[in-house]
């Protein structure tokens, strides 16, 4: 067989066969584990070097066996070594197994009774490998209805819902060390339990003293009213929180501090406090903000300045 198929047809398909192997039995998560495991390409490198030692011990197995052929029999090698593969006796006979195709000299006997313009028809049948893959289609549908309508495997919803929930995790992988864009204009309310809490608990860190636990107000103002300084709703506290009260006599500018996406949360905490009347909440400060018309910054406002 040496003969008849080129290292340069052999090499790639034996490194292929290798690479493919490799990357459908080792989990390497999204990256290929080619990049994701150093020690892969080693490997790799390694088998390469065995092959090309294969293919040099071999080489010399050859040498050694062709000075032991007759003058004939070298001719007849050299001849046929010589042609090129797609011509080759290997390549041709290969050709015509998997394809079922008679020879010339044998088309006759499969010829049909009619012609079309001259034209001669043979009965020929399906290639082999056409029909391979066909009942390859078939063997593939038996064992699909049996795992998952006969056994129970695991369904369509069901593979959706894995899917989303390493989705999910990757996300939230991801969002560890990325980038925060959280801004004003992207900000809303945050209402589900998980978000609220952490709010609560940054606002407990952070807030109390100014705004006492309950946000009925200390040095800073009352944070359950209806009335606020620079104006109500996600955004205004987004912007408050993140950039500070008034200058010289307001808050901080957490921004500094707190991530966006933090400060997105403690808002939403704030937020959750309205009407919540707290015990010894201090008087209402600023003007009586209604979400409704209001989706200006209080910057925007000229009537809504300083701090809350």
């Amino acid at each position: 067989m040496r003969k008849y198929i080129p290292v340069y047809i052999r090499f790639p398909f034996f490194y292929l066969l290798v690479f493919a192997l490799t990357e459908y039995f080792i989990d390497s998560g999204d990256r290929p584990a080619f990049l994701k495991y150093p020690v892969i390409p080693i490997v790799h490198l390694i088998l390469i070097f065995i092959f090309i030692a294969i293919e040099l011990i071999l080489n010399a197995v050859d040498k050694v066996t062709y000075e032991l052929l007759t003058d004939e029999a070298k001719k007849e090698f050299d001849i046929e070594y010589e042609k090129p593969f797609m011509q080759s006796a290997f390549y041709k006979k290969w050709m015509h197994k998997i394809s079922d195709l008679k020879p010339i000299e044998e088309e006759k006997n499969i010829e049909l009774d009619h012609e079309y313009d001259g034209i001669k028809e043979l009965d020929n049948g399906l290639p082999p490998w056409f029909s391979g893959l066909f009942y390859a289609t078939i063997l593939f549908a038996l064992v699909y209805l049996v795992r998952f309508h006969v056994v129970g495997d695991y369904t369509q919803a069901e593979e959706y819902v894995i899917e989303n929930t390493i989705a999910e995790k990757k996300v939230e992988e991801y969002n560890k060390t990325a980038p925060d864009l959280m801004n004003v204009d992207k900000v809303t309310q945050l209402t589900d339990a998980a978000a609220v809490a952490q709010g609560k608990a940054i606002f407990e860190t952070n807030c109390v003293l100014c705004h006492k636990a309950d946000g009925g107000g200390a040095i800073g103002p009352n944070l359950t009213d209806d009335n606020w300084i620079n104006g109500g709703g996600i955004k205004n506290l987004f912007t408050t929180i993140s950039e500070g009260g008034r200058p010289g006599k307001g808050m901080v500018a957490w921004k500094e501090s707190l991530k966006p996406t933090e400060i997105q949360k403690v808002a939403s905490y704030v937020m959750s406090l309205h009407g919540t009347k707290p015990a010894g909440g201090k008087a209402p400060e600023g003007e009586v903000w209604t979400e409704a018309g209001s989706d200006k910054p209080a910057a925007e406002k000229p009537e809504l300045i300083a701090e809350k």
